[in-house]
């Protein structure tokens, strides 16, 4: 790289609805930070929707809905790309092309797609599940990324870009960078309901758009220690939902600390302990509703942030593209045909 050309970022979200705590704990709080020191592109990866073709219009919707999400956490599209994937053709481009490199075992080994498949049950699940792995590694490697922030179930998956890369630059010539994978400071947060999944699937989130009374009501009805029946029980702190938010999302350390304590020896019910978690996480979330709500009223300005950023991401792809091709040698219009000739 060439002096004071900062390292490139590529990470993204599925569009599937609105974002919620466990998007924001786990990836857009660190994408916060990172923005200020890499080349940052932020992708919709809108061809990734397991279940794309029972609702367009969702999808659709959902576009809109993580980029309204993204400008009200405080990303900023002047010093990142916000990319829709589909609109970048050049990706099914590589897509095609990488595909032939990745052995289907390697696939079929990824534990992430394992768990993925077993949602689908007795459904038959379409062809493009197989291939959105594919798809996921082009993503980072049409960018040339060099760093990838993911949540930790997605580490194997950098593993397995980082193999087709080696593969790629060790067949033909050196094209792509070997990224790097950086998990959050929240691994993984789990749901309401204890369950170790954050879904609006499954109801058991709190989405950032969510306004106060809801935020109130959800954290009401959390799990917390099935063991403990009164408040004046001791409780269990470890492993209990209520704690587990605190520790994420309340700064007031000493407060949690007191808090546990006292639960920890019964002197203190579920009601404030959740009233303290509601009062931190709606501290969190006010300054995400008012930009959102700013945002929300100009449309046009988040239009102009997915068009500016797709656009900045497709010259990008090209130049990539221009390098696969060579290095592939399938420019094959690049320079004059050959001479023909009787053998």
């Amino acid at each position: 790289m060439g002096g004071g050309e900062r390292e490139r970022i590529l990470t993204g979200i599925r569009p599937t609805g609105p974002l919620h705590l466990g998007h924001y704990a786990g990836a857009l709080e660190n994408w916060l930070r990172l923005q200020r020191e890499y080349d940052c592109h932020f992708l919709i990866a809108d061809y990734q929707v397991s279940d794309y073709a029972d609702d367009f219009a969702r999808v659709r919707e959902s576009v809109w809905e993580v980029a309204l999400d993204w400008l009200a956490v405080g990303l900023d599209p002047e010093e990142s790309c916000f990319v829709i994937e589909s609109l970048v053709p050049e990706h099914a481009e590589l897509g095609a092309w990488l595909s032939w490199f990745l052995p289907l075992g390697m696939l079929q080994r990824n534990p992430t797609l394992k768990a993925e498949l077993a949602e689908f049950g007795k459904r038959s699940a379409p062809v493009a599940f197989f291939t959105y792995p594919v798809m996921q590694a082009v993503n980072i490697l049409m960018p040339r990324a060099h760093l990838v922030p993911v949540g930790e179930d997605q580490m194997p998956h950098i593993e397995m870009t980082r193999e087709l890369a080696r593969r790629f630059n060790r067949q033909f010539r050196e094209v792509f960078p070997e990224p790097r994978g950086l998990v959050g400071r929240v691994p993984r947060l789990v749901g309401l309901d204890g369950r170790a999944k954050m879904s609006k699937s499954l109801g058991n989130a709190i989405d950032l758009g969510d306004d106060a009374d809801t935020v109130a009501r959800k954290v009401r009805g959390m799990f917390t220690d099935p063991t403990r029946l009164r408040a004046t029980d001791p409780g269990h702190v470890e492993g209990n939902p209520v704690f587990l938010y605190h520790d994420a999302f309340n700064p007031d350390a000493d407060e949690v600390a007191d808090l546990k304590e006292r639960y920890a020896k019964g002197r203190v019910g579920d009601v404030e302990v959740k009233e303290k978690l509601t009062r931190a996480l709606n501290a969190l979330l006010d300054p995400m509703r008012e930009r959102r709500a700013h945002h929300e009223a100009h449309m046009d300005g988040v239009r102009d942030a997915l068009e500016a950023g797709t656009a900045r991401a497709r010259a990008r792809a090209r130049e990539t593209m221009a390098l696969v091709r060579e290095a592939l040698e399938v420019d094959y219009l690049a320079g004059p045909p050959p001479a023909r000739g009787r053998a």
